[in-house]
């Protein structure tokens, strides 16, 4: 018994020592806000360096070349589009608006509020795989989740004494690296279907046609457990255990029991809640509910502004009963106070956008994906081999393309006829993309959201650098890769369907 526990702490000294070095040699980086323009100059030279170098399509047959920005044109488009660039950078509008509502919900105390209720009311050991579970469940709200539940998941353990970047990162976790999982269908089904089924057309337009939005359903649910489990134990065996004891500045408030008016605020602001939900809920098959699919309906297309509301009204309910607001100068200062925080987010969204529309700009992912997909044919892998090709080389792809169906658009029509020629089902293959498009989520620079992440976790540790976010997530990421590759082959091995009617292999 001596022995092993002595191998086990032999283990984690070198796991620890290994994401020591990972975080040191990341720290050593620049800021984010200045990498982030460093790598804007680097896209901007080595679209110079490979201008001309181009890809074809060989579904459509259109050419894609790396367009050069270190060109007069270039210069124009720099100038021209620098404003635009910031404002169109996806997250940071949604990231406000959010953060809005959380923020006043926060400051108002009913965060806390909660927290104590939650505390005395269920097994706080179960708190990690809840936060977990709700970060895989998040997708239902496409990318919600990454300004929702990260800063929510600091704050709960915070105020359990447990260090808020273990929760921030288990939050991250579960969003990131559960985003192909789900008990339900999602948006990002419907969007993956569209795109295979298009892909499948090129070899099969009858089989095209059989291609369900419920595709991947089997394996999606069951993953679920996996990602939830998975991201617990690394949690509370890796993470915490490595951060130790919270030593930061942030203190927050200490977990005791509800004061009188506080029931009171928590009271009124869980009926206001409940109110604002079934309104929400009324107005999603009512009046935002569109003609379309009840997933592609404006109420779906406005959630970033439904999770404001919903946080926003409780909080603000909170915050007149508990008498923190008394007129709509406290709110002002409330919400101006939650503003503020965001400013070094903010500072950064603009040198990020700058890198992330140049990059798309370039075409240089684009041709890194397609690049990709040729070695991977040109390998002349079959079997388990094949699989593992191609999710280490989507893995890498996602390095450079953070979103998820942008990928798919680019990949599909190369990967799906080849998998079919070599005699896997268009669902299957989809399947496969969806696991190695998530496991790499958590540790690329390039997710839109990377920015946000490091933004929450500042204000915990203004220390907090892209080196340090990394280090935390890699045992997530290397967990998640093991645990999703050895449920894919024992799939495999079982020859289990992935959803209803779709199989593992191509029957033509």
């Amino acid at each position: 018994m001596r022995e092993k526990k002595e191998d086990s702490n032999f283990f984690q000294r070198s796991l620890f020592r290994s994401l020591d070095g990972i975080e040191w040699l990341g720290n050593k980086l620049p800021s984010p806000l200045s990498l982030f323009a460093i790598l804007s100059l680097l896209v901007i030279i080595l679209s110079g360096i490979f201008s001309g170098v181009s890809i074809n399509n060989p579904t459509t047959g259109e050419t894609v070349q790396v367009h050069n920005l270190f060109s007069m044109d270039g210069l124009q488009y720099i100038f021209q589009n620098a404003v635009d660039n910031f404002i169109g950078f996806a997250p940071l509008g949604a990231v406000l608006v959010t953060m809005l509502g959380i923020g006043l919900a926060e400051q108002t105390g009913l965060v806390n509020s909660t927290l104590k209720a939650t505390v005395f009311a269920f097994p706080t050991r179960l708190l990690t795989a809840a936060l977990v579970f709700a970060g895989v469940m998040s997708s239902l709200a496409i990318n919600a989740g990454y300004v929702v539940l990260p800063p929510l998941g600091a704050v709960l353990f915070l105020g359990l004494g447990r260090h808020p970047i273990a929760g921030l990162a288990a939050a991250f976790a579960g969003v990131s690296g559960g985003f192909g999982a789900n008990l339900f269908l999602t948006s990002t089904d419907a969007i993956l279907r569209e795109l295979t089924a298009e892909a499948t057309r090129t070899i099969d337009p009858q089989y095209a046609d059989t291609i369900t939005v419920s595709m991947n359903w089997y394996f999606a649910a069951v993953s679920v457990v996996l990602v939830t489990v998975i991201g617990t134990i690394v949690t509370e065996k890796v993470i915490e255990p490595r951060l130790g004891k919270y030593q930061g500045e942030y203190k927050g408030e200490q977990v005791d029991k509800l004061t009188p008016i506080e029931k009171k605020g928590l009271r009124f602001a869980g009926i206001s809640f409940l109110i604002t939900l079934a309104l929400m809920v009324f107005l999603s098959f009512g009046p935002l509910r569109g003609d379309g699919s009840y997933l592609d309906s404006p109420f779906f297309d406005s959630l970033v502004f439904v999770i404001f509301i919903i946080f926003f009204v409780p909080g603000l309910v909170y915050g007149i009963v508990s008498k923190i607001i008394n007129n709509d100068k406290d709110l002002t200062k409330l919400l101006g106070k939650t503003m503020a925080s965001m400013s070094g987010y903010i500072a950064l969204a603009f040198t990020a956008g700058q890198f992330i529309a140049y990059f798309r700009e370039t075409n240089m992912g684009t041709v890194i994906a397609y690049k990709g997909a040729e070695f991977l044919q040109d390998t002349g892998f079959d079997g388990f081999g094949l699989i593992l090709t191609f999710i280490f080389l989507t893995m890498f792809i996602n390095l450079f393309i953070g979103s998820s169906s942008a990928k798919w658009t680019i990949l599909a029509p190369v990967f799906v006829p080849i998998m079919m020629n070599l005699g896997y089902t268009p669902e299957f293959t989809t399947l496969v993309y969806r696991i190695s498009d998530s496991v790499t989520n958590m540790v690329t620079p390039l997710l839109l959201y990377f920015p946000v992440i490091i933004a929450f976790a500042q204000r915990y540790e203004k220390k907090m650098g892209i080196g340090t976010l990394i280090s935390i997530m890699i045992p997530y990421s290397a967990a998640f890769s093991l645990g999703w590759i050895i449920l894919l082959f024992i799939w495999m091995l079982f020859g289990l369907p992935v959803g209803p009617g779709a199989g593992i292999q191509y029957p033509g």
